[in-house]
């Protein structure tokens, strides 16, 4: 071959080895593709014999470009043997770069996985295989070693650890969720966790569990029995009530439903609660609070009450024995007789004849009329309320007017809506009431119209929906109520 002078200001050349003659077909298609995409570096001549501790250089870096030479037969793609000397020559005239490359730079790790198509896939030459062809193999792969892994090792590697994050995370999250009754409010258990986050942690878990066994979580029941009580105080004063009357009876409320919450979850954590989707999570089904915490628990809530009431005359604490006797009997009386919500009616209204006695020291005829209302508004929201839990209350052995009514449920219901709106009316008309009043009422009845489109189907979630509307029946006959009363 005949040696070519190039140019005057040559650029920079290309070096395009030929692939050699005894190259495996991957190292030929890896020369093929290098060649096609990258310039390579020319490896010089030089004319300084080779020291012996010069080694051929195997360390990551890229050969810099030869000063001006004539390509001749020595170049480094030539397999005869006056090739090896030549590329002997060319690595002993780099290794000063080599090593101080190697200085500077820290190994670089290995893709384990390698991609089709790279010197990875090419490890092993035959026996007979040339230093030129090692030489060029181990500068195609130093190649590949400086850069950087490809994507898909970064991506494969960040998943698992995601992954893991976030399984943690829900894991985490479940358990939290998982102490929680499944019926609890959202927002309640905000506020719980709240007003418990300053406490220290046993006392935080102890605080928060006797919190969630009073119903704290579902500040709905207490609203229910709170607007009936506001109604016997607004019509037995005629009026606005005496403000000292009004903040016991409101304190009252939502005391004696906590205790009336926690002798139910007494009487029912075992047989009923732990059998039940809705409340096998409350704290005693779940084993979070004892027998022995439940009744000392009761028993505080209970003589807590009995204080408030001493406030008021004798009449009222009279009658506060009967209401605390209907709360405990309550619980256990869904064993024995399928009208345990009539009970329950009788229990949260009894604070209507309490009302009256406290504020005019008797209880008249418009104080047992509004009482009845009310165990007919208890039956209704709570025959609602156990249409929820149907299924599971016959499976355990419950009893409740929901069983009871069977397949007759909404048409008694909407007769118990009726009596309950003519009741009120009743009371009205008595009283003397004025429009604002009766607005009220007809809102009332439009709640309730809604509530037997909710429960057409008998489907828990609109069940309940439909419980959960009665706060609004409640709140309007309030309203209307303190309406007629302020401007007649």
């Amino acid at each position: 071959m005949t040696d070519v002078p190039p140019p005057t200001d040559p650029p920079a050349r290309r070096n395009t080895p030929p692939v050699p003659t005894d190259a495996s077909p991957a190292l030929r298609k890896t020369v093929a593709r290098k060649n096609a995409t990258t310039t390579k570096a020319v490896i010089p001549t030089a004319t300084a014999p080779m020291s012996a501790a010069a080694k051929p250089v195997s360390t990551a870096r890229k050969l810099t470009p030869r000063a001006k030479q004539p390509m001749g037969e020595g170049n480094a793609g030539d397999i005869t043997p006056s090739a090896a000397p030549r590329a002997t020559k060319a690595a002993s005239a780099i290794e000063p770069v080599g090593e101080r490359t190697a200085a500077r730079r820290a190994p670089v790790a290995r893709v384990s996985a390698p991609t089709p198509g790279t010197v990875s896939d090419v490890t092993k030459f035959p026996a007979s295989a040339s230093g030129t062809q090692a030489a060029l193999a181990n500068a195609l792969e130093d190649k590949e070693a400086d850069a950087s892994p490809p994507p898909w090792a970064v991506i494969a590697e960040a998943i698992p650890a995601a992954a893991a994050t976030n399984q943690t995370k829900h894991s985490k999250s479940t358990k939290a969720v998982a102490t929680h009754p499944a019926d609890a409010s959202t927002r309640s258990m905000h506020v719980i966790e709240g007003l418990t986050s300053g406490l220290r942690d046993p006392w935080r878990e102890r605080i928060r569990e006797y919190l969630v066994l009073m119903r704290m979580d579902r500040p709905v029941g207490a609203l229910l029995l709170l607007w009936p009580t506001l109604w016997g105080l607004w019509f037995a004063a005629n009026d606005f009530p005496p403000i000292g009357t009004l903040i016991i009876f409101t304190l009252g409320v939502f005391v004696m439903r906590a205790a009336g919450c926690v002798i139910n979850d007494y009487a029912d954590h075992a047989w009923l609660d732990a059998n039940v989707e809705r409340t096998r999570n409350r704290p005693m089904a779940a084993g979070r609070v004892s027998r022995k915490e439940a009744l000392l628990l009761f028993a505080s809530l209970i003589a807590f009450a009995f204080v408030l009431v001493l406030f008021t005359n004798a009449l009222t604490i009279k009658l506060s024995f009967a209401g605390a006797a209907l709360a405990s009997i309550y619980p256990f009386c869904k064993r024995y007789t399928h009208l345990a919500q009539v009970v329950l009616g009788a229990a949260f209204g009894w604070s209507i004849p309490m009302a009256f006695a406290a504020v005019s020291g008797e209880v008249p005829t418009l104080g047992w009329l509004l009482f009845l209302a009310n165990v007919l508004f208890s039956t209704i929201y709570d025959t609602e309320y156990a249409m929820v839990d149907r299924e599971d209350d016959i499976r355990v052995g419950a009893k409740s007017t929901a069983i009871l009514f069977a397949d007759a449920d909404r048409p008694i219901i909407g007769i118990l809506m009726l009596t309950f709106l003519f009741a009120l009316l009743l009371a009205g008309t008595r009283a003397q009431l004025i429009w604002p009043y009766f607005a009220g009422l007809g809102i009332a009845a439009a709640l309730f119209a809604r509530q037997q489109w909710l429960i057409r189907s008998r489907e828990r979630d609109a069940c309940f929906a439909a419980f959960r509307n009665n706060n609004w029946v409640g709140f309007v006959m309030w309203v209307g109520l303190v309406l007629a009363l302020a401007i007649r």
